[in-house]
């Protein structure tokens, strides 16, 4: 089966959640707490059964980590430089780069499934996790002169760094779940895939940003162009498996996620334009993504169910 047609039932979810919001009446109000049920519950269940069932090595693990270092430096290293270069307004650029190198979850756990497998899935899983911290730092810290404070306290408070932690720990330490509790766990797990792209696709905006035009642009390209190509040279430098590689190259191919607006609204940013950035990325991602899957393919990775 093609790459296309594999991720485009996520991308059918992201519609239908823009339709139930924008046209069928839904409220933002509906959408923002059932956001809040898949961000503090649903989410970090998946997560944590995810890498506490796969068996994980600490050398592993400690590539992996290696290589998605590598390629937030560059996100954040190439937003920022970038928009310098473009003079962007210091408000502006602090709002906007967050956009470079953040990382829409449930997107991404989604089509790890769908192209990885279980495995796949776990991989993800463990790139978030060791994503969650270096990614809230860098966009923390860029709209600290705006406002805001207690960027340990957030992190500590991050259900998915959490139930990361807590899953790699249990993994690396043997724990296995009673039946029951597992079971419980699987059903909220599958639960907030789709819900959570529902919620994507709810919070799409389109208007804010006049005259950004250029430092969208620029945001864009990093964060759909180059950060994929620094995905496919981080690998190789770090010697990655081909299907870590893959789930790699897909994180950083994946479109921003809807908390960056919350952040740059909560810490005096440009809202708006944020939320056009994240509007406009996850509707370009419905042609990129497929195109770098197939770019990660060639190498011989195998398509998973």
């Amino acid at each position: 089966m093609s790459v296309a047609l594999l991720v485009l039932p996520d991308f059918l979810l992201i519609a239908l959640g823009w339709l139930l919001r924008h046209k069928l009446g839904f409220t933002r109000e509906f959408f923002a707490g059932t956001e809040r049920m898949v961000y503090f519950v649903l989410f970090p269940a998946m997560l944590f059964q995810a890498i506490l069932r796969t068996p994980i090595s600490a050398g592993a693990a400690l590539t992996l980590l290696q290589a998605t270092s590598l390629v937030l430096g560059a996100g954040i290293a190439l937003t920022w430089l970038g928009g310098r270069a473009l003079r962007a307004q210091p408000l502006a650029l602090a709002s906007a780069a967050q956009c470079g190198f953040r990382f829409n979850t449930y997107i991404g756990l989604a089509l790890a499934a769908s192209l990885g497998g279980a495995q796949g899935q776990t991989t993800m899983a463990l790139i978030v996790g060791f994503a969650v911290p270096i990614a809230n730092i860098a966009a923390v810290y860029g709209l600290a002169r705006h406002g805001g404070n207690g960027v340990l306290r957030e992190l500590l408070r991050n259900p998915l760094l959490m139930a990361t932690v807590l899953g790699l720990a249990g993994n690396l330490a043997g724990l296995q779940l009673p039946g029951p509790v597992d079971t419980v766990l699987a059903r909220l797990g599958a639960a907030s895939l789709a819900l959570g792209i529902l919620c994507v696709g709810a919070s799409l905006f389109w208007q804010g940003g006049q005259g950004q035009g250029r430092l969208i642009a620029w945001v864009l390209t990093v964060k759909l162009v180059l950060l994929p190509l620094a995905a496919l040279g981080a690998a190789r430098f770090c010697g990655l498996p081909p299907g870590e590689a893959r789930m790699l190259l897909l994180f950083a191919a994946l479109p921003t996620a809807s908390a960056a607006y919350v952040l740059a609204m909560r810490m005096g940013g440009d809202g708006r334009m944020v939320s056009v950035l994240i509007s406009l990325g996850t509707l370009l991602s419905v042609v990129t993504v497929p195109v770098w899957m197939a770019v990660g393919g060639e190498g011989g990775v195998e398509v998973g169910s």
